[in-house]
């Protein structure tokens, strides 16, 4: 048994990370940031949901464009293929659900 407190996790790094669990090869983590990441394109499917503050996702699937503000409980899916990029307003915290990578 495990009660996370999101609202309270920081990290000493820009999209430092919890480890909440891995099932069946998917992994659920706690992110913590105030900086962008990085234009990316996942190994499969991603869920990204905002549990505390501010992030504008920007995202680019089949040749277009766009972004989305997204706020507290909001939730961004990104399907195969699609490249995005976060970027927060001040500090957000994100879990992000996703095919496990080795670390």
């Amino acid at each position: 048994m495990q009660v996370i407190r999101s609202r309270e996790f920081t990290a000493n790094r820009a999209w430092g990370a919890i480890d909440i669990a891995t099932m069946n090869g998917i992994s659920s983590r706690l992110h913590w940031t105030d900086q962008p990441f990085e234009w990316h394109v996942n190994d499969g499917e991603e869920v990204f949901a905002v549990l505390d503050g501010t992030v504008e996702m920007f995202y680019r699937e089949a040749g277009e464009e766009g972004s989305a503000v997204l706020h507290a409980g909001d939730v961004f899916f990104a399907g195969g293929g699609c490249a995005h990029v976060a970027h927060p307003r001040g500090e957000a915290r994100v879990l992000v659900i996703e095919k496990a990578v080795e670390r």
